[in-house]
């Protein structure tokens, strides 16, 4: 006969209290680790426009409405958090749900973007693709990667809100997703900025 398993209230407390202690400083090394990655990326992209084979390309119009989906999906998710701490918690599911929405639709017009670059004739690989076309191709999907990620986040977080896991006194979950993605979206406002200023 299996015994029961016995609730330890105090030990809960403290796994959730190392998880709070570790969590933050966790994330902030892998997006740290992540920045220099696209530093060192967008580096490179620099460097390289002095080759004689660089190409010069004009943004497409699908980067800019991903651009005001990622912008409104930052502000959707902060609201969520507003409306927790207000005691909304009807409202905070559905600007939750909102979130996930525009970053779903952000990952459809990046890959509509690339369509688009396709039809200029900029390819990632292959007789016709440049170097300045490959390394936007390399930027754009690895942060499409990390947007993934964080609609992966986003989905757990939608669980465990539906699940009543949140409180106004217990945000931390969402807490986590949200510095993410409001990372993710900084980073995809600096390619975009960057790739729209340095041709």
């Amino acid at each position: 006969m299996n015994n029961p398993i016995v609730s330890n209230p105090e030990l809960e407390k403290d796994l959730k209290e190392g998880k709070k202690k570790t969590g933050k400083p966790m994330l902030w090394v892998s997006m740290i680790s992540m920045t220099m990655m696209f530093a060192g990326l967008t580096s490179g992209y620099v460097i390289s426009q002095g080759r004689a084979d660089w190409v010069n390309f004009e943004m497409p119009t699908s980067f800019f409405i991903s651009t005001f989906l990622i912008i409104l999906s930052s502000f959707t998710i902060y609201m969520s958090k507003r409306m927790i701490l207000a005691d909304k918690m009807n409202l905070s599911r559905l600007l939750l749900v909102s979130t996930f929405v525009l970053g779903i639709l952000f990952v459809y017009f990046q890959f509509e973007g690339f369509g688009q670059l396709i039809e200029m004739g900029l390819y990632f690989t292959g007789k016709q693709s440049s170097i300045s076309s490959s390394f936007m191709y390399v930027l754009t999907i690895a942060h499409v990667l990390h947007i993934l990620a964080g609609i992966l986040v986003l989905m757990a977080v939608i669980y465990n809100h539906y699940k009543l896991r949140y409180t106004k006194e217990e945000t931390f979950g969402l807490e986590l997703a949200s510095i993410f993605w409001h990372f993710v979206d900084a980073l995809w406002i600096y390619l975009f900025f960057f790739f729209y200023f340095i041709k």
